[in-house]
C-alpha cells in the first residue's frame, strides 16, 4: 500500500525525469521503492520503469513480469503490461510483446486504448506484420483527427479486411 504523500513523490519525481542524469533517477526511484514493503508489486513496477527509462529493458522485464505476477493495482496494471511489451520488443521477444497487447485488446476501453495500439503496431512490425501493424497506427490515429476520421478508419480496416 502506498500513501498519497508516496505517489505524489513518485509523480514529481517522473515529471522531473529529464532534468537528472540515468544514474541519478536510478538511485532516486530506488530509494522511494525501498519505502514500500518488500514484496510489494508497485515498487517491482517503480523499478522497472526506471529501468526502461534509461535503456535498460533486460532488467526491467523481469520486474514488470514481477509486479504483474504480485497483482499491481487496476491504475497501473494496464501500464505494467504496455510498458513490458515494449520492453520485450526492445530485446528481441516481439512474439511475445504482440501476444501481450493482442491480449490487451480485449481489455476494457480506457485512455490507454491508443497506446496499446501503438505499441503493438511496433511489436506488428517488428513480426513481419506490417499492414496490420499499419491498420492499428492508423486506428489509433482516425479518431484524433478534425477531419477525414471515418475515411482514415475505414481505409485501416480495409488494411487486413
Amino acid at each position: 500500500m502506498t500513501s498519497p504523500d508516496w505517489e505524489e513523490r513518485v509523480a514529481a519525481t517522473w515529471t522531473s525525469f529529464d532534468e537528472r542524469t540515468d544514474k541519478e533517477n536510478r538511485v532516486l526511484v530506488e530509494s522511494l521503492a525501498a519505502e514500500l514493503p518488500p514484496d510489494s508489486a508497485i515498487a517491482s513496477f517503480e523499478r522497472a520503469c526506471v529501468f526502461d527509462s534509461t535503456d535498460a529493458s533486460d532488467l526491467a522485464v523481469p520486474l514488470y513480469q514481477d509486479a504483474l505476477a504480485r497483482g499491481l493495482p487496476v491504475e497501473r496494471r494496464r501500464r505494467a503490461v504496455i510498458q513490458l511489451a515494449s520492453s520485450l520488443r526492445n530485446i528481441g521477444r516481439a512474439d511475445e510483446s504482440v501476444a501481450l497487447l493482442t491480449a490487451e485488446l480485449d481489455g476494457a476501453a480506457d485512455e490507454l486504448d491508443d497506446a496499446v495500439h501503438a505499441f503493438l503496431a511496433l511489436a506488428l512490425t517488428d513480426v513481419g506484420r506490417d499492414r496490420e501493424a499499419l491498420s492499428f497506427a492508423l486506428g489509433a490515429l482516425a479518431p484524433h483527427l478534425p477531419r477525414y476520421r471515418r475515411s482514415l478508419a475505414a481505409y485501416a480496416s480495409a488494411l487486413v479486411d
